[in-house]
């Protein structure tokens, strides 16, 4: 349940702390005082769309956080644990949003997205808005409401699981079927292909091979001559050659050592360049002896890379992609030639998934038509306490053409509001009082199996007065028996019958409109009934009659 909501800088809250109480709590006020404003702000705490606009002017950001108590909430503890954020039997949601229009999760202190807050959030909280009879005209929402009261989570989604794997299996053996009308013409075209790639024979990293091999092969001429060239200049020209000037050199000035020392490092440095430039020839002359001329091979070489590249470009690719293209056409052959073998297969596949869905399927409808025999009758009951006594409901069953991902039929309800008016689908009978109060009886009855440990009815009760009033209030305070309650209403009758009572109350304040909140105590309480009965002026009569109703209660 929830335990705690404290607001900061939001729009027109500055700062408001409110504990709450098990069983039914009312939030009470003038009309425009902001009583809606908390709801939203507890919405923002599940994950609800913000944007900068929510931050009270003048502030650079809101924070709200709801603290709740989930030691009987098994679903969220669990929920909590596999996302490792348990603490206790304590859940703290936290939304802080910034002036720059960023928004930030926190569930237990801890970084969230705000994915997860819609997640634990709608395990936390069921909120029932005051626009919502409106939704209640939509068919599907109608089946939601009818399964939700059925407690048929499982089973519904058994079904629409069933029949999302079934067409997906049925849209691959369409697929492959046609694929398999058109193979003779593919299969022909791609065992051409197959053989052509397979008579290539293209080796791993032999592209690689091949082009290192033409560049050493192609040059291998040009290396050889200008190899022997300079052999040559280092030792064999007759005339001149490297290695006999360095020796002419030596011999000048090895007569003027012993009259200059100075001329020492010199000759060390020629004697140095002698033994370096005998030592390169030798190497260049062992290059030279297992230098490979051999056109044959280049030519081979450069045919084969002809080839390849001739290859690649038959079948628009690059000739290192030759093999990845070489395995899928394998592949897609070996598919083809498999093909009925896997149409048998796909199409097994498909009648045991059909006859699953039908099983799991036909189960939910007559589950379906069970619990709407059970419905209706609750229904008209509630009905006719809310003032429409010659009230009739049923749900109507309509089969499908196809089956769909929720069920085999259309579900829609039909109701009669006064006496001898034949049923009518809802949207084509009721009047706007006449919908707000047959979908509170609707929502309080399919709130009971909605296990959720709080229910939020934000001013569901519009529209409705006098003795019908009283009755709605009635059928909140029994609800709250199995769940904790919180109810934004304007009915006097709904708040006497309150466990827990807060008003809120709009004022200016340096020129700026502020909204809070406070817990009323008895003698409050009185005074907040007596002004909704009352109007502005509060009488004593009306004080006693305020008093009256809420001992009743």
């Amino acid at each position: 349940m929830l335990t705690q909501l404290c607001i900061q800088n939001f729009t027109v809250i500055a700062e408001l702390e409110l504990e709450f109480k098990s069983k039914m709590t009312v939030l009470t006020g003038e009309t425009g005082a902001g009583k809606s404003i908390l709801i939203d702000a507890l919405l923002l705490t599940l994950g609800g769309r913000a944007d900068s606009t929510v931050i009270q002017t003048g502030k650079d950001r809101c924070t709200i956080s709801a603290n709740f108590d989930i030691a009987k909430l098994p679903a969220a503890q669990q929920w909590l644990a596999e996302h490792e954020l348990a603490h206790d039997d304590e859940c703290i949601l936290r939304r802080v949003i910034t002036a720059d229009g960023r928004s930030r999760g926190y569930i237990n202190e801890q970084a969230v997205s705000i994915q997860a807050l819609r997640e634990i959030g709608n395990l936390l909280i069921s909120i029932h808005g005051q626009h919502e009879h409106q939704t209640l005209l939509k068919a599907e929402k109608q089946r939601l409401l009818l399964d939700l009261y059925a407690g048929h989570s499982a089973l519904v989604k058994k079904v629409q699981e069933t029949y999302t794997t079934w067409k997906k299996t049925q849209a691959e053996f369409d697929a492959l079927k046609i694929q398999t009308e058109q193979r003779s013409a593919r299969q022909e075209l791609l065992a051409y292909q197959v053989q052509e790639l397979d008579a290539l024979a293209l080796q791993e990293n032999e592209l690689n091979e091949l082009d290192r091999d033409q560049r050493q092969l192609a040059s291998a001429g040009n290396t050889l001559e200008n190899c022997q060239n300079t052999l040559a200049l280092l030792e064999e020209t007759e005339d001149a050659n490297i290695l006999q000037l360095l020796n002419n050199a030596q011999q000048l000035l090895k007569p003027l050592k012993n009259r200059d020392t100075k001329l020492d490092n010199v000759l060390n440095l020629l004697d140095n360049a002698e033994i370096q430039l005998q030592e390169a020839s030798s190497e260049l002359r062992n290059y030279l002896d297992h230098i490979e001329l051999n056109p044959e091979r280049l030519q081979f070489v450069e045919q084969r890379l002809s080839a390849i590249h001739e290859m690649a470009r038959k079948h628009h690719t690059t000739p290192d992609k030759l093999l990845e293209l070489q395995q899928h056409l394998h592949n897609e052959l070996a598919l083809l030639e498999n093909s009925d073998s896997q149409l048998k297969k796909l199409a097994q596949e498909i009648n045991e998934l059909a006859q699953a869905y039908q099983q799991a399927a036909t189960e939910l409808s007559q589950s379906r038509l069970k619990v709407a025999e059970k419905l209706a009758p609750q229904i008209e009951k509630s009905m006719r306490e809310l003032g429409m006594p010659g009230g009739k409901f049923l749900v109507q069953f309509e089969p499908l053409a196809e089956p769909t991902a929720t069920g085999l039929e259309r579900i829609e309800f039909n109701v009669s509001t006064n006496p001898g008016q034949p049923l009518q689908a809802l949207s084509k009978v009721v009047s706007g009082g006449e919908l707000s109060r047959i979908s509170l009886a609707i929502h309080v009855l399919t709130a009971k199996n909605d296990h959720k440990p709080t229910l939020i009815f934000d001013e569901v009760d519009v529209g409705i007065g006098g003795g019908t009033a009283e009755i709605v209030g009635r059928l909140l305070r029994t609800l709250s028996n199995s769940a904790q309650i919180l109810c934004v209403t304007h009915l006097p009758q709904v708040a006497a019958l309150s466990h827990q009572h807060f008003q809120v109350n709009k004022s200016i304040v340096k020129n700026k409109v502020l909204v809070a909140a406070r817990e009323l105590d008895k003698t409050a309480k009185i005074k907040e009934i007596a002004r909704m009965l009352g109007g502005i002026k509060v009488t004593e009569q009306t004080l006693a009659h305020a008093q009256e109703m809420i001992e009743t209660a």
